[in-house]
């Protein structure tokens, strides 16, 4: 085992982590930690944008009353109001950093996606993530102050319960992570850790989300002795190609911002003004999620259409030339025919408690992104707040660690990786048949609608197969694909305790047992 330590540990390389880092790069020594390559995240997939209020006669709180719109009145309004205020200084950070935003004269072009009264999206085309994504990369790469270390695959942090004199303080280190080229576990420690792993995807069996968002970081800091909150609120997002070759690609929000229908293939009319007759189509995504459901299961169909072939075919193209061409190459030409569309789950809305600052519970320990529940999304997340969630609060993390520094004591001597379990195991189709069974099980039982008898049969799945991977871990060399199954098996299991906790229906959780909606919302908080 190989031991690094830094100033500051920033697992995930994404928006969150990316920002953190560069944040904190003018004053620390930065070491950032990808799973895979530095720009696999959930943040290059992203084709949507950054919510900001910039339009005149737009109004910070009209972004702000949106956001608890969506959120079915269970975010925390001081947290909307510091992430919405936030957000045109963040869009002018990224301008300097080179993100070529979309223009129209000598503004900003704006778009509207669905649940915002006012168009604020700033976008780049319909690749605002993978833009992003470079300008930040391309930042830190040329910082001497920052690390970028790929293909480490984070099993659990280091905390003091791993110190080699017990302190019983119950600081968070840093973590033990798999490096993928090699199989060797690394110690890596700092006097701060920043959590930007992203969220938990991957869980459903069909998601938007990337092959790495398996939850990583909001299990390890569970294990770790983390509260975890309101992970039953996990987004699906309603309109994701459908496509037996192609089973991730998302068709933007954007889409029906600029005027895309949704459509019932055997009917031919446009279904959301039976659900949503005021909003349609730009109805939050749980509402147009729901309905595109229940469309599906009414007529015993495999997808509806989406259908923007109204608009002019030189507007449908530049407005979305990277979908436009993938769907050209799958035969769709959505200037003249529908796309077919089911919905996916897209964000993970609950995750790991922080503060306005990034602070969890643990000492040491900071979390920014889709890991978090910082109180911003509530019930369900407003469209193209995700984004600019990951800059405020990377930027917050960074803040406190430096506010905090004199207080931050340097990591003390750690204890090496148990190397004892050396063995290889030719069962390795274990793994692989358990992830295909939790993702499949968790699709049908743990949904866009639920119910209590689901969500327990989830759980007996669940504890089962925790008993299998628990007795397969302790035995066997730990590899990329068992502490991922092992990750997907904790998020599983918060999301499904947690959703057997709320007896209620709201905004992501929406279940037939308990169809109405509590008078006074509470956030759903498990204590490890």
């Amino acid at each position: 085992m190989t031991s690094t330590t830094s100033d500051v540990l920033v697992i995930g390389s994404g928006a969150a982590g990316l920002t953190a880092a560069l944040n904190l790069a003018t004053r620390f020594h930065v070491t950032v930690l990808a799973k895979g390559a530095l720009n696999e995240g959930s943040t290059a997939w992203a084709q949507g944008g950054i919510a900001a209020v910039l339009e005149p006669g737009d109004t910070f709180e009209n972004h702000v009353g949106d956001t608890m719109v969506a959120g079915a009145g269970l975010n925390n309004r001081g947290v909307v109001e510091f992430v919405v205020e936030s957000a045109p200084a963040a869009i002018e950070r990224l301008q300097k950093l080179g993100v070529p935003f979309a223009t129209e004269g000598n503004a900003l072009h704006l778009t509207r996606e669905g649940g915002h009264s006012h168009r604020r999206i700033v976008h780049v085309a319909d690749a605002t993530g993978w833009a992003l994504q470079e300008a930040l990369q391309k930042a830190a790469e040329a910082h001497p102050n920052i690390t970028l270390v790929p293909d480490q695959v984070a099993i659990d942090l280091a905390t003091s319960r791993h110190e080699v004199r017990y302190s019983g303080a119950g600081h968070v280190w840093g973590v033990y992570a798999v490096d993928r080229r090699s199989g060797q576990v690394n110690l890596h420690t700092g006097r701060a850790t920043v959590l930007a792993t992203g969220g938990a995807g991957r869980t459903y069996l069909f998601s938007t989300a990337p092959r790495g968002a398996t939850g990583d970081g909001i299990a390890m800091a569970w294990r770790a002795g983390a509260r975890v909150s309101n992970m039953e609120f996990m987004q699906f997002h309603p309109t994701c190609l459908y496509n037996l070759q192609v089973k991730n690609f998302l068709i933007t929000e954007a889409v029906r911002g600029e005027g895309g229908r949704l459509i019932n293939p055997v009917t031919g009319k446009r279904f959301m003004e039976s659900y949503d007759p005021e909003r349609l189509e730009l109805a939050p995504r749980d509402v147009v999620a729901r309905a595109i459901d229940a469309e599906i299961k009414r007529y015993g169909l495999d997808h509806v259409h989406l259908d923007i072939s109204h608009m002019p075919p030189d507007f449908v193209r530049a407005h979305f030339p990277n979908i436009h061409d993938k769907l050209i190459g799958l035969g769709i030409d959505m200037t003249s025919q529908p796309i077919p569309v089911v919905p996916a789950q897209h964000y993970t809305c609950g995750g790991v408690v922080i503060d306005r600052g990034g602070r969890t519970d643990l000492p040491g320990l900071y979390a920014a992104g889709e890991c978090t529940q910082s109180g911003l999304h509530g019930a369900n997340r407003l469209a193209s707040n995700s984004l600019l969630e990951c800059f405020v609060f990377g930027e917050a993390a960074a803040r406190s660690i430096a506010e905090a520094w004199d207080d931050l004591p340097p990591p003390p001597a750690i204890r090496p990786w148990d190397e004892s379990r050396v063995t290889d195991s030719d069962e390795e189709v274990v793994i692989q048949q358990n992830w295909t069974e939790i993702r499949r099980f968790m699709w049908n039982y743990v949904g866009i609608v639920r119910t209590t008898k689901r969500l327990q049969r989830a759980a007996s799945r669940i504890k089962l197969m925790t008993e299998e991977v628990a007795d397969y871990y302790g035995h066997f060399r730990v590899t990329p694909d068992l502490i991922e199954l092992r990750n997907l098996l904790q998020t599983a299991d918060l999301i499904v305790r947690s959703a057997l906790h709320r007896h209620e229906s709201r905004g992501l959780h929406y279940t037939l047992d308990y169809p109405d909606t509590a008078p006074d919302p509470v956030d759903t908080v498990l204590v490890p």
